[in-house]
């Protein structure tokens, strides 16, 4: 297992689109357990592989309740909508308002190739459509809400 470098969010292999794991080999085995060593050294909550230079549809996510490893991941459902600041391992330093979905489902596959299926809600969903996106080629920054846009209820 080794610590990868993280690509900043200037780098252009962070806007390509993802390509699906075919099969289940032992360098993906290696992504996924390089990918979890360099979460952790960044205490980071979540890493796509991307982010590693590697264009492969593989996302890491532990928001405290152990760690979630993803495999050609998909969302199959999105339910509400929740408002905070979010930020990135590829754009440090940095945060931004997003609006995301109170409430995620997502397919995926584990490392045994099973398919799984997992839930969340508040910041495991906010995670899994980050990385998600990550995948696609879409940065949090691409939707974080401006300003002047944004609508604080009163304390």
């Amino acid at each position: 297992m080794a610590i990868r470098d993280i690509r900043i969010s200037t780098d252009e292999v962070l806007r390509k689109i993802c390509k699906p794991v075919k099969e289940i080999t032992p360098n993906v085995l290696t992504l996924l357990d390089d990918m979890q060593d360099t979460m952790r050294h960044a205490n980071g909550v979540g890493l796509a592989a991307p982010q590693v230079g590697i264009l492969k549809r593989v996302v890491v996510i532990d928001i405290g309740n152990g760690l979630v490893e993803l495999i050609n991941p998909k969302i199959v459902e999105m339910k509400g909508s929740q408002i905070d600041y979010e930020g990135c391992l590829s754009v440090p330093g940095q945060s931004g308002v997003v609006d995301r979905p109170e409430y995620v489902k997502v397919e995926a596959l584990n490392r045994k190739g099973e398919i799984i299926t997992v839930e969340g809600t508040e910041l495991m969903a906010v995670a899994l459509c980050h990385e998600l996106d990550h995948l696609d080629g879409i940065l949090y920054i691409d939707k974080v809400i401006p300003d002047d846009e944004l609508e604080f209820e009163d304390d």
